[in-house]
């Protein structure tokens, strides 16, 4: 029963901690990520109210440090798929029909346990197993996550409150259901609240939820999992799986009962299961909603006017951070003749005072790519860079070494032909490849940046003239779904700049907005008729 209408109201960003010398909170993650390394945590999969124990094991390495043990996790099959969905169909609708207040104080709980009790923990599993530097765990596993829960929740509030109007005699009211069977969340292992947001922003809106996690985000995804249980969530309500995708994927698109996929991950896994559930479509209870970010191919582009320095921090941090293991970025940059030797001298001099290594040494600006398939395929790109013929030349690092961990070294390339292949295809890893264009040739350059990629997820323009910023806001207006001024295309923020592109990078449903929130929601519209005609025949049918 309802006793009142429990409204949230819009909360503020999540601050950032700076984790200076001596401050409390950097004393702390380093006590905490002791404490993870010198604990080997057996990682089970959390179905219904058991934790499921296969024996068959895969370990966690930190990428940084291969010879180093953080853990197993324990690995399914099949079996435990059709387990996981039975346990979310059994407490779907006692989850769908909890009063709309204990359901979001759920997520805003796991905020604030992420926010104070947990905040080392779930950022030091984020270093450790998926090698964040401090800063770059801080704003994602930490302030990210933590938006994405309390926000959501003030969204959905927002959306509850939206009502129709009704005329004098009726009374018109909507109904904001959950999808009418569960939820598949398939999570990438770059960003621990991506990890945490799909399954929860479909689990708020009252669905159940199969997640399945990359293997290489496991270590931070089972902390968030903890954290949801401390939290009070229901057992069934959000599974945690680790099962190979193909497995998984002919369980879950084959079952009557699959009612939406929220994904992150590459375009051609999307692709493929998007061509798999249209093919199935005759199998489901009802059109399941399919939401996606995919892949990105993310541009920054300089005018003649733009100021070097701004260029080149642009560059150094949207290309470096995090590895450029982003789907937002900066992969590839266009610069104008008249400045490009200056940019040129100024990137290379900052590149390379970044010092890479471990996370633990918290003086790291770079740390490891995630995997030895990651590391091949970047090394494959950087020495066909540097093939005579190649039409390329590398500017800098370009040094890879996997003997104790997976390092690339940050890397520049110019290429003088603008469709080179490290141009056009996503890397995802430390390298950018920049265009040296006609100063005079910028409106050509604009239709080259929105024709070279299919991707559309994250670009930026970077100028000091208002007409060239204008003019490429408007040219470049279907290249990217977030679109930057003077400013790194990436760093977007819950709240602020609601995240995602189209294309080939996705169906732009936008995570950190209501847009989001609407896809995990099937409405119903109910009118009530308070006095109810009882003759058929109008009033125009009457002659007297």
């Amino acid at each position: 029963m309802q006793f009142g209408d429990f409204y949230y109201p819009m909360p503020s960003n999540e601050p950032v901690l700076n984790y200076a010398p001596g401050s409390p909170e950097k004393l702390a993650l380093k006590a905490a990520i002791k404490a993870l390394k010198s604990t080997k945590v057996d990682v089970p999969m959390y179905i219904g109210s058991e934790e499921v124990r296969t024996g068959k094991t895969m370990e966690i390495r930190p990428p940084h440090e291969r010879k180093h043990v953080l853990g197993t996790f324990h690995v399914g099959e099949a079996k435990h798929v059709t387990k996981a969905i039975n346990a979310a169909m059994k407490v779907k609708d006692k989850w769908a029909s909890m009063s709309w207040e204990n359901r979001a104080n759920i997520f805003l709980k796991a905020a604030d346990l992420l926010a104070g009790k947990y905040r080392a923990y779930i950022n030091g599993t984020t270093m450790l197993g998926q090698s964040k530097n401090a800063f770059q765990a801080e704003i994602d596993a930490a302030c990210e996550l933590i938006d994405f829960l309390r926000f959501n929740v003030h969204f959905l509030s927002d959306i509850y409150r939206q009502q129709p109007n009704s005329n004098p005699g009726i009374y018109n009211r909507m109904e904001y259901r959950p999808l009418e069977g569960f939820v598949f969340a398939l999570t990438p292992f770059n960003f621990t609240a991506i990890g945490g947001n799909l399954p929860t922003s479909a689990a708020m809106c009252g669905n159940v939820v199969v997640w399945k996690c990359a293997n290489t985000q496991v270590y931070s995804a089972q902390m968030f999992m903890r954290v949801l249980k401390e939290a009070g969530l229901p057992d069934g309500v959000i599974n945690l799986v680790f099962i190979d995708g193909p497995t998984i994927g002919e369980v879950i698109f084959n079952h009557p009962d699959f009612a939406g996929l929220h994904f992150t991950g590459s375009t051609a896994v999307f692709n493929n299961m998007w061509h798999t559930i249209g093919k199935n479509m005759n199998i489901y209870r009802s059109y399941p909603r399919i939401v996606g970010e995919t892949g990105g191919k993310d541009f920054v582009i300089a005018h003649k006017s733009a100021d070097v320095d701004v260029v080149v921090t642009a560059l150094a941090r949207g290309a470096f951070e995090y590895q450029g293991q982003k789907c937002s970025a900066a992969s590839r940059a266009y610069i104008p003749s008249n400045m490009a030797a200056e940019v040129k001298k100024k990137l290379v001099e900052q590149v390379k005072t970044m010092k890479m290594g471990t996370v633990e040494d918290f003086t790291n600006f770079i740390n490891a790519v995630i995997d030895e398939k990651s590391f091949d395929k970047l090394e494959r790109y950087i020495k066909d860079a540097r093939k005579r013929d190649s039409g390329a030349k590398v500017w800098v690092g370009g040094k890879c070494d996997k003997t104790d961990g997976y390092f690339i070294e940050p890397t520049i390339i110019e290429a003088t032909d603008p469709k080179y292949v490290t141009m056009c295809e996503e890397l995802f890893g430390p390298v950018l490849t920049i265009y040296i264009y006609d100063e005079n040739k910028f409106d050509e350059t604009l239709k080259l940046v929105d024709s070279t990629s299919n991707y559309a997820l994250t670009g930026s323009i970077i100028a000091q003239d208002r007409f060239a910023v204008e003019l490429a806001t408007n040219k470049l207006r279907n290249s990217a779904g977030n679109f930057y001024i003077n400013d790194k295309p990436t760093g977007a923020v819950v709240g602020q700049q609601p995240f995602g592109g189209a294309r080939g990078s996705g169906t732009n449903d936008k995570a950190g907005s209501f847009l989001n929130l609407y896809r995990w929601l099937s409405a119903r519209t109910i009118k009530e008729t308070f006095n109810p005609p009882t003759d058929y025949r109008y009033p125009f049918m009457l002659e007297k």
